[in-house]
């Protein structure tokens, strides 16, 4: 624990400055010892599981994006969250994006031998979502003395004025396809933030929902453990035609999670009508991720509080479905403190209800209270600065394991997120 804390709070870079040409062996080399030195259980010990992390309330989840699909970051991103020790990698229902993300795994297990495998998710939606969605406009009506400022906005570089000309865009039940020049589809995982700030209303958004029997064909393809189900909560119908649609595919999961938002005095309600949809068929673990402000962690302290609000309002009802409880939705580096004033970080059930002198008997009183954290635009945009800076300066389609100078950067500001949970 304390070599994380010093290795976290420490200045630590490596200059590349002028082109200096580091010798990748030594490098390659200083990240395996970092990682063996930092030593969580729950990375190099084989007998330690996601589930086993569910259980202890150090659970770690990487969200990629429900509709970012650069696979190029997708499986560096993958490789640096797997040396830091997540436990579960989420990512888009595309086949391309999942062999991604199973590339970036045992490119780290490559790097770092009896590395645990965590576990691959594929997120999915019963209707319109916010995470189901792509900006979308012709760079061509855009007025020469425009300032862009979309671009500026854009927390994904997923706008471009490059080129001359937009290619046409497709969209269908499934996801949409590359555009060349004003946004880039795959990289665009719609938060929203350009649609406000283009002067001249040129930008809309255009959702779409993924198709259930593709998504039952994917999970069938064995290298998928995990599902999530984006949700409002409001209405169960969708919900429904979905889960019957994915038909036998989901017994071989290991973890079914259904991610919704905070719909007030009707959450439980839904949560349990939901479960009892799951029910008949659900073989493996499940969970709910509590999406208190979707796509916002980047954006700073304030953006946990609605996640943590989410979490106490959930820890206090008596009568919820079974399943561990997940924080997603404006998770950030400010997301433990929070918990931690709440008394909710890595506590158990017991030792909550006996504070708050309650009880409840729908789950397990031997595990953790909230059993984890999901990081999505706050881990992807720390470790993207890296991932910006190696690709300027030796071109776009690379990995990173190629150039260990950007890696030891990388897994530096993954461990300082990740870490945290594991260790403290």
């Amino acid at each position: 624990m304390a070599t994380l804390r010093f290795f976290c709070a420490t200045n630590f870079s490596l200059s590349i400055q002028n082109n200096a040409k580091l010798d990748k062996k030594c490098i390659t080399q200083k990240v395996k010892n970092i990682v063996n030195t930092v030593q969580f259980p729950s990375i190099s010990s084989s007998s330690s599981t996601p589930l086993e992390s569910l259980q202890r309330g150090n659970w770690v989840k990487l969200i990629c994006g429900a509709s970012f699909e650069d696979v190029v970051d997708i499986r560096n991103l993958t490789l640096v969250y797997t040396l830091a020790g997540v436990d579960c990698i989420d990512c888009a229902a595309d086949a391309s994006v999942v062999s991604a993300v199973n590339e970036g795994i045992e490119a780290a297990r490559d790097i770092l031998c009896g590395l645990r495998k965590p576990w691959v998710m594929i997120s999915v939606n019963d209707d319109k979502d916010l995470h189901f969605r792509k900006a979308q406009f012709d760079p061509e009506d855009c007025p020469a003395n425009c300032s862009r400022p979309c671009e500026n906005v854009c927390p994904a570089n997923a706008i471009s004025f490059q080129q001359k000309s937009a290619s046409q865009i497709l969209y269908d039940n499934d996801a949409p396809r590359v555009m060349n020049d004003g946004v880039i589809t795959e990289r665009c995982y719609g938060c929203g933030r350009c649609l406000p700030v283009c002067p001249y209303d040129k930008i809309r958004d255009v959702t779409y929902v993924r198709d259930a029997i593709t998504t039952a064909d994917l999970i069938k393809r064995n290298d998928v453990d995990a599902i999530e189900i984006h949700t409002s909560g409001r209405q169960s119908k969708q919900f429904e035609e979905l889960w019957r649609a994915l038909g036998d595919s989901v017994e071989n999961l290991k973890l079914v999670a259904v991610s919704l938002p905070n719909v007030g005095d009707s959450t439980i309600s839904s949560m349990n009508k939901m479960f009892s949809i799951m029910k008949p068929n659900l073989r493996g673990l499940n969970l709910w991720q509590l999406d208190g402000r979707p796509m916002s962690g980047d954006i700073g302290r304030g953006a946990t509080k609605e996640s943590i609000a989410f979490a106490v309002q959930l820890a206090k009802a008596k009568d919820r479905p079974s399943g561990f409880l997940q924080l997603a939705g404006g998770t950030n580096a400010y997301t433990i403190e929070g918990l931690k004033k709440e008394g909710l970080f890595q506590t158990t059930i017991t030792e909550y209800l006996d504070h708050e002198e309650s009880s409840n008997t729908t789950s397990n009183p031997s595990c953790a209270l909230i059993s984890g954290i999901a990081y999505g635009g706050y881990a992807r945009k720390i470790v993207g600065r890296v991932l910006r800076s190696m690709q300027s300066q030796h071109g776009g389609a690379v990995a990173i394991e190629d150039h260990p100078e950007h890696l030891l950067l990388a897994l530096r500001e993954a461990l300082g997120l990740v870490g945290p949970v594991k260790c403290l």
